[in-house]
Parts: structure tokens; sequence; C-alpha cells
């Protein structure tokens, strides 16, 4: 049986079937009311009874069926929205077009008309993305290509385009989904002016204000750039470079000399045109550099009076050494500055090196050490980067680094080395000398640290340590042989020592807590440092004497060798430098001056009441030339190197002669 729903029907749980059928009638799609698609043909429904029951109502089993019916015809209202939808596209001023899912323009506004240079009709049918070059680069066109198979919600990305008046403007374009629909709508923004207002505000800010070069923000930029291309490039063949790149990288890193006196005399208006003048001359350098490629090399200020200039693709280290030459030439020529006349040097860190694997660290690092090098080595030079000299250097900073807590690990041992009687060649003393058993550098002998303790004041604590160990060894050899002459016992004292501690309290304090006899002490201090002393150091000097401590000046004629002071200051030896004894080992041609100079020596030493040692005895002859001479005590490789406390307590035990 077949039959009409009625609206009594509609309210049963059928409901949502009618529902649904109806909203498709309408719009022609599943989507439902307010899609785009055309509407369909209107669909009544209609019921199919079958089985006992009839149209009263049984128990038989009912099927729907659909009957078409003509459209509705769209009302006034839809017809004018769409007519003003229309006309809004064409007369927006945003450059607008509809493309299909082909990527094939379906309609456009006058605006983009306009801005290619041609009329909306001959844009339809034109691929869109050849309008704008869509795919210049493949992530634009993949990301373009998701947006059209509605893989992507938008895309948006910046273009440069040629107007018809032949002028280049930026372009910011914009693909999205046109909602309920399949085409998309390709948007196209002239953003010239403020890409010209970011351009401008970035040079402000990569660029110094008073030099008007690229600036240090700038300057790194281009070099980590630099880098990052030869690593890139460092995987092709020398041959496959496209300009003739030869994968290098070379940088002139330069300091003025004597720029802060400028400053502090003239003021920083005349410094900063110094600034300015300089800055001319190095962009000149670089200009005139006839080796340099593409678009020649950057110069910039890093701050104060600090320069760069940047030379990528360098050929190597000449070029580099050419152009540092060149500049020092250049910035050494008088400087006229309204009415002042200024002359400056500068000092030139160069570094040149193959790109792939540097990195900006390593690179700047290298420079600002030659820099460093430049200045050490008299200022108004330029100097190249030296691998084995910057190993030296950063061997001593590991050493500095550490120094100070190896004291605490007890890294530090001390051996002896004999200090033997001329006349009998019996052991009369010993000095201490310290070893430090670097856990990575091995067994290190006192020049290799002590002038970096000095430097960074841990010569205090490690000189304290020294002294402590050495006299409680000395009182040991003494309380273990009674029976023998006790020996004495050197340490060397350095003069910082004298400035930065109270070394008077400390020795005091040492050989009250070790029990050693202060004569049995003997503290060494260089010429250089016990020459012209006065005040606080004399006056510890004069202390530790009148304690009972001996006095020696190590090294003796190679320093000021100021004569007059001997007879004021409270010393007791001696210790001739080895470059005298050395003049001895030619016994078969002897220098007669040498013997002269020394024998003077030893003679005006025994006539103001002090003893001699001769260091550096290595030959028998030199010690007979020596003890005819009439030197006290020797001390060198003769007799014995510095050795294990053990193997004194041997040569005291057996009451040995060692010559």
């Amino acid at each position: 049986m077949i039959g009409t729903l009625s609206l009594a029907d509609l309210a049963r749980p059928h409901l949502y079937v009618t529902t649904a059928l109806r909203e498709r009638a309408v719009s022609g799609t599943p989507e439902g009311p307010g899609h785009t698609a055309v509407a369909q043909p209107c669909t009544a429904l209609h019921v199919i009874t079958e089985g006992d029951g009839g149209a009263a109502g049984g128990s038989g089993i009912r099927r729907y069926a659909a009957r078409a019916e003509p459209p509705p015809r769209p009302g006034p209202v839809a017809a004018g929205e769409l007519r003003d939808v229309h006309a809004a596209f064409n007369a927006a001023q945003l450059a607008m077009a509809v493309v299909d899912p082909d990527g094939l323009v379906l309609s456009a506004n006058d605006a983009l008309a306009a801005l290619l240079g041609t009329d909306p009709a001959s844009l339809r049918g034109q691929v869109a993305a050849d309008l704008v070059d869509l795919a210049a680069d493949p992530r634009t066109w993949h990301a373009y290509r998701e947006v059209l198979r509605g893989h992507r919600s938008r895309f948006r990305c910046t273009r440069r385009i040629k107007h018809p008046d032949g002028r280049s403007l930026w372009a910011e374009v914009t693909v999205a989904p046109v909602p309920r629909g399949h085409n998309v709508l390709l948007s196209i923004a002239d953003i010239s002016d403020r890409r010209e207002l970011q351009a401008r505000l970035r040079h402000l800010q990569m660029h110094d204000p008073v030099t008007r070069l690229p600036n240090r923000t700038l300057f790194f930029e281009r070099l980590t750039a630099a880098l990052e291309n030869s690593s890139y490039d460092a995987y092709e063949s020398y041959d496959s470079y496209g300009d003739g790149g030869t994968g290098r990288i070379g940088l002139c890193y330069l300091d003025l000399d004597g720029f802060k006196a400028v400053n502090d005399t003239l003021g920083h208006r005349v410094g900063d045109r110094l600034l300015a003048a300089v800055a001319t001359r190095l962009t000149e350098c670089a200009d005139s550099d006839g080796q340099a490629r593409g678009g020649g090399h950057l110069v910039a200020r890093l701050g104060g009076d600090e320069f760069a200039i940047l030379v990528e693709d360098s050929s190597g280290t000449d070029q580099l050494a050419g152009l540092a030459g060149a500049v020092l030439a250049a910035v050494q020529q008088p400087f006229d500055l309204a009415g002042q006349r200024l002359s400056v040097s500068a000092s030139i860190g160069v570094v040149e090196r193959l790109a792939a694997g540097t990195t900006v660290n390593g690179l700047m690092q290298a420079a600002d050490t030659t820099l460093y090098w430049a200045k050490a080595d008299g200022k108004a030079r330029w100097t190249l980067f030296d691998p084995e000299r910057n190993a030296h250097r950063m061997t001593r900073q590991a050493l500095s680094s550490t120094l100070r807590p190896a004291v605490e690990r007890g890294e530090f041992a001390l051996e002896y080395q004999p200090l033997v009687g001329m006349a009998d060649g019996t052991v009369r003393g010993v000095e201490a000398l310290v070893r430090w058993h670097h856990p990575r550098f091995g067994a290190l002998a006192p020049n290799r640290f002590v002038g970096i303790a000095e430097e960074d004041g841990s010569i205090v604590q490690l000189g304290r340590w020294v002294l402590r160990t050495a006299c409680r060894q000395a009182r040991r050899w003494q309380l273990e042989h009674p029976r023998e002459r006790p020996l004495f016992v050197s340490v060397n004292v350095a003069v910082r020592q004298v400035w930065d501690s109270d070394l008077v309290a400390d020795v005091a304090g040492i050989l009250a807590e070790t029990g050693l006899p202060a004569h049995l002490l003997q503290l060494e201090l260089t010429e250089s440092a016990v020459m012209g002393s006065a005040g606080r150091p004399l006056q510890a000097l004069q202390a530790l004497s009148d304690m009972g401590v001996r006095i020696a000046i190590d090294d003796f004629g190679t320093g000021y060798s100021n004569l007059a002071y001997l007879s004021r200051l409270p010393v007791s030896v001696l210790k001739l430098d080895g470059s005298f004894v050395r003049g001895f080992q030619d016994e078969a041609h002897p220098n007669p001056a040498d013997e002269v100079i020394v024998e003077t020596m030893v003679d005006l030493a025994h006539r103001l009441g002090l003893t001699v040692t001769a260091e550096c005895v290595e030959t028998a002859g030199q010690a007979a030339r020596l003890r005819r001479i009439g030197c006290d005590t020797g001390q060198g490789w003769l007799y014995s190197r510095a050795v294990a406390p053990e193997r004194i307590a041997d040569m005291i035990r057996v009451g040995a002669k060692v010559a």
C-alpha cells in the first residue's frame, strides 16, 4: 500500500529520516542548507505498507519511497546578496582571484588586473601560480598545492613581482579555501612600503652610527652565513664551485693603539671623527684588494676602537698578509681632523684557514688571541695565527685553571739537589725543587708553572706548601741521623710572596711547627727581586736574617748587579748564574775573561763575608777551575740531579762524597 505521509506521521520516530531527506532536497548536497552547490528538485516522502492491517494500521511492514517535485525558485533576497558579493569582489582594493582545484583562475577582480597590467577577462583560465611565481622554490610550491587539494587550511608567502610601469614591488600572497566550496581565494597585498621601512630599520639596527660601517650584529650574521655556506659546499668538489670559490676564510682583527689617550685628552667628539676617518681608510684598503671576490670584503666596527675585515673565499695567507700590511700602512698615515693632526697605529691579528670545520667562536677566539700577540710583541704590527703558539697558550691556560686545586689534591712533590762543598766534595745542603705531577701533562718542571703561579697569585699558597714540606723533610733527616752533620735546606721564594703574604710570620710558624733550627733554612730570591728592595721587602729580609735564616741571591750576575746593595742587604750567599760556569766548558781553550770575572765576583763576595755557590757544574774540569778560584759550594749534574728524599737519606747515611 502506498500513501502520502501526514503531519502526524512526521511527529513519530521517523522524523529524523524525513528531516534529513528534506534538507538534502533543498540543498542538493549532503552538507545541508547554506552550501554553495545548485539546489536540486525537492523530494516528497511516500509510505509503502506491506502485509496485513491496511491503512487502519495493522502489523504490516512499512517502506519509504521518495518522489521528485519541482524546486522552489530563489527569493529576491538571495539574488540580491549574490549581486552585492560580486560587486564587492570587483570593487575591493585588495587584488584577488578565485582559483579552481586545478590551479586555474576562474575570476579575478579589477585590482588584480591593474596590479598585473591587464584586464580581468584575460586572467581567466591562466595558471594562478605563474602570476606570482609560486613555483620558484619547492617548499612554496608544495604548500600551495596542499591548499588546492584541501590538505592545508591556508598558505602565505612574500614575492617580488614586476609592476607594469617597470618598478619592482614586494607582494604578500595569501591562498585560502573558499568556505563550503572546492575553490580557493588568492589575494595579493602590496607591502613595498612596509618592506622599505623594515629595510631602513634593519639598516639602522645593523650599522654603526659613528662610522656607518656594519656593526657587530651584522658582522656575525655575515660570518655565520659564510661558514654555513662553506659547510654546505664542503660536500662538493673544488671544481663544482660555480663562482670559483676557494672554501677558505680570512679575518683581519685590528685594534687602534693608544686610542683611549685621544679620547681622554681631546674628547670623544675628536675620537669619533678619528674612528670615522679610520673606517674610511679601512674600506678603501678592502676595496682596493685585487684578490677580492664577489661583493668585496666586509669591513665592520665591532665596538670601541676594534674593527674587523672579513675575507670570504680567501686565496691563502699571502692575501691576508698583504691586506694587513696595507691596512697598517694606511692607518699609520697622519689624520687631519678639524685642525688637529693625529698619528695613531694599529695592532692586527690575522687568521686564515679552511672554512669547513671552522666555527664562529673558534675563528673569533683565534683572531682575538692573535691580536693579543701583536700587542704583546710591541704593537704597531700584524701577527699571523700560529697553531703551535696557541697550543702553548692553551696549555698554559689549562695549567692556570688547575693550579690552585692541585695543591689541595696533593699533585705536587719535592725533589732535592745536593749542594756540595768544593773543597772536600761532601754534601752540605740541598735545594728543594718542586715538581707537578699533572694528571694530563705528566711531570712538570718549575719553569712550566711557577711563572703562572706568580701571575695569578697562587704562588703564595704553593710557596707556603713547599716551605713547610722542605722544612719538615730537613728536620726528619736531622732526627734520623743525629750523629751526622745536619743538612741545610734551600727554598726558592718569589717576590710576590714577600708582598702578598706575611713571609716572616709564615717562616716563623713553620719553623716552630717542624722544629727545624733557623740556621738550617736558606731562602733564595732572584737578583732582580732583591736588588733595589726597599720598604716592606727589605724589612722582611732583615727580620728573617735576624731570626737566623740565611738569605741567598739566586742567578747573581744576570740582573741589576748593583754591588752597592750587597753591603746593605742581609744576604749570606751569592749563587753565581750558570752562564758564567758554562763558559768554563772548553777546557782546551779556556777564555781568560770568564775566569777573571768569576774570580772577581768570588773575591768580592768573600770580602763582604758572603759564601759563593756555583750553579750548573757539569764537568770535573769546571769543578777544578771553580775550586781553584775559591768557590765554596757547587751544584749541578756532576754531583747529582734532583732526586727523591730517600736518595738524600742514603747519602747522609753512608757519609758519601759525591765528587
